[in-house]
Order: C-alpha cells, then structure tokens, then sequence
C-alpha cells in the first residue's frame, strides 16, 4: 500500500511522545557545544556539571522536592522504579523487614522487580484493584503490617489512565512509618505533582512520556530516605548512579518539564474534551465496555474492550487507516497474552484480548477525534462479520459477556 498520502493520527502517547520544539532547542547546545563531562574539573566540564544542577534544580522545584539532590538522574522510568523498589527492599531487610505492598496491575517495571524480590524471600501483597481501576487506601492501611518496608502504588494506570489517592496512601504510609514509592511515569507532566503534599518517599519519572528526550529519567528520594547504589563505577549522582550523565537528554527533559507544568491546565482541559468525545462515540457500539473509571483517569487516556473481536487486529487495521494506537503497554505489545491490567479488574480473558487503548496529546485535534470516532465503529464491524466466535455469540449459543 502507499502510504505517502495516508492520514496519521498518532494517539499512542502514552507509550512514547514526539520531542516538542523546546525541548529540542535546548537540547542541541549539549550534543556538540557544550559537551564535556560533568565530572570533569576544567572549564568545558564545569559548563556541562552547570547545566546539569540546573537542570536537577527545575526539576526538583516542578516536583516541589525541598532540595535539588533529592533528584538522581536515570535513563528513565524502569531504571529509576527498580532502583527505588530495591533499595526500599535492602533497607527494610537489615531490620527484618521483608514485606512490599503493591497492586496487581503495577508496570511491569514493578511487578518483575517484585517477583525477583520474592525469589529472593521478599513477601509481597498484591492489593486487587476495583472495577473502576481504583486503590482504596484503607486497602493499603489493611496491608501494612510490622515487617513492611516498602508500599510501592503507582500514580497513574499507563493502560487504562486510573489516577490513585496517592496522597492518602502516602499519608498512611507516613503515619506507619513504611517508605511509600510511587511510579509516576505516565502522570508526571500530565497532572500535577507535589511530593512533599502527597507525603511520597520516592517517586519515579521518563522524559519521553511528556514530549522529552528517551534514555532520561529521574528518581526523587525524600531526604533521610536510604538509596542504594544500583549501577557500580564512577561517583556520579552522589554515587548512586554511576555512568557519565546523558547530558543532552537531561536539559532536554527539564525543558520539557517546564513547558509541560506551565501550561498544564489549559491542556488538560482541551484533551480531556477530545477523550470524553471518543468515549461517548466508541462506548455507543454495542457490547463495548470502557475500563477504569470515567472521571478519575488522564486526560488524554480512553481504553475501551469490544467482545468478540482481538485486539492486534484491530490494531492493524485502525493502522492501515492511519490510526496509530496500541492494546495496551508499549512494554509488552509483542506478547499474545491479555492484558494483567485488564484481567485485575476482573474482566474475561476474552474480553480483555479486544482492547483499545487511545491516549492523546495536545497535538491531536476535533478531527483526529472525529476519525476516529469514524473509523473504529467500522473496523469493530468488520472484524466481527468474519468472526465465528461474534456468530456464536450474536445466534445465542454462547451468552455475551459485555
């Protein structure tokens, strides 16, 4: 097919975003004008250990952490989470504390540091989720027990765009003196942030989730809270993160940050117009379901499952249409399993194969929304006309589940 002319609506950004011009502009100067090594005493890496610590401090203040070296620089959000989550771990056990409480529909950046926690002999409690892909606190409060070191819940669903009460769960993780770590990859830049607020002990963040450069993250560690050191070498990051700082993409991510938290409202505001107006289109086809609850999900996020069709065809299908969106994270797209995110809000194994996740920028437009609106109705159509499992289902002699 020629796809010279081909409409593209890209609303996948929530697996990655487009670089915006400011973050661009200032990353430039650091791939070949000032490019020495921070760690360097001469004067070219002392322009760069600059640049750095501003950076560090922009970032520091959007979080309002109380002092920039509460920011450790990663290559991103699955770095920074199982730095976080180890180190909560190694602490807690030289007190004989080796139980986490966590969700069953963390990332996966989570939940497999989770699991080797456990071959390690961690207990971990998997808190169920609600229907509406909600965490209750008093969930959280009911799990805590005298050996729990670490209650790591994540701010933001990055598959169905559910936004936790982090602030009460931190403040019940403060009151029991258990370290609470929360990875806010897809909220940060999005939705706002305040960690001193949200009583977080450790929060994780990706550049490239709001319009920044890949291959730069952070962590935030509240002062007084232990971080180990996860990569061995130099004596970068206060020597908790050793390699040569990713220069470049750093002062791209605080660029990013910046124009990502000042225009914040307005945003949201114009996005989450366009996600009510593709849930309202898409949610008419019959047997469709949305995931999560309505209100207390991102702006740009709309997941929604169809019975009786897969969703990897129709993803290519909405692809060969322009439509650029996934089933789920971008983390696991090649794996034919359903979504565990779906599957804990106790959805069949059935349905949660026909998902679609849509997750917008500002970037996209009415009309984007319209296409889609369009589109989506007749591929769903057509997947389920060739669909013996829709036939048995639409003749009686299997019942709908949706």
């Amino acid at each position: 097919m020629n796809t010279a002319c081909k409409k593209t609506v890209y609303v996948d950004n929530a697996a990655t975003t487009a670089m915006s011009d400011a973050a661009v502009k200032a990353m430039l100067p650091y791939l070949q004008g000032v490019y020495g090594n921070p760690s360097s005493l001469h004067a070219v890496g002392q322009a760069a250990k600059e640049a750095l610590e501003d950076a560090r401090s922009r970032i520091a203040a959007r979080l309002n952490a109380a002092n920039p070296n509460e920011i450790y620089f990663t290559s991103g959000g699955s770095e920074a989470d199982n730095q976080a989550i180890r180190s909560a771990a190694a602490n807690g056990a030289r007190f004989g504390k080796k139980h986490i409480v966590s969700t069953a529909f963390e990332h996966h950046a989570v939940l497999h540091t989770l699991k080797k926690l456990e071959r390690e002999g961690y207990e971990v409690t998997y808190l169920d989720v609600h229907e509406n892909g909600i965490v209750m606190p008093e969930q959280v409060a009911a799990a805590i027990r005298p050996d729990t070191a670490l209650a790591t819940i994540m701010f933001a669903n990055n598959e169905i765009g559910t936004i936790q009460p982090i602030a009460e769960i931190g403040a019940i993780c403060r009151e029991k003196k258990v370290i609470f770590h929360t990875d806010a990859v897809q909220a940060v830049g999005h939705v706002p942030v305040d960690v001193r607020a949200m009583n977080i002990d450790m929060l994780s963040l990706s550049a490239h989730k709001f319009h920044g450069a890949k291959g730069a993250g952070a962590l935030y560690v509240r002062k007084g809270v232990p971080l180990s050191a996860f990569i061995e070498g130099g004596a970068q990051e206060r020597g908790r993160r050793a390699g040569t700082e990713n220069l470049a993409a750093i002062v791209s991510m605080a660029a990013a940050l910046d124009e990502a938290c000042d225009g914040m409202e307005a945003r949201a505001k114009k996005i989450a117009v366009l996600r009510d107006k593709i849930i309202d289109g898409l949610t008419k086809i019959p047997h469709s379901k949305l995931n999560g609850d309505r209100t207390k999900r991102l702006p740009g996020n709309v997941n929604i499952c169809f019975e009786g069709i897969e969703g990897e065809s129709l993803l290519l299908l909405l692809d060969d249409k322009g439509i650029c969106a996934s089933s789920g994270s971008a983390c696991t797209s090649g794996s034919l399993d359903p979504s565990h995110v779906l599957l804990s809000l106790g959805l069949p194994h059935e349905v949660a194969h026909g998902s679609l996740r849509i997750t917008l920028s500002e970037d996209n437009t009415k009309a984007d929304a319209d296409y889609i609106v369009k589109c989506v109705p007749e591929v769903v159509e057509y997947l389920r006309n060739m669909s013996p499992v829709w036939e048995a289902l639409e003749k009686g002699e299997k019942p709908h589940l949706l």
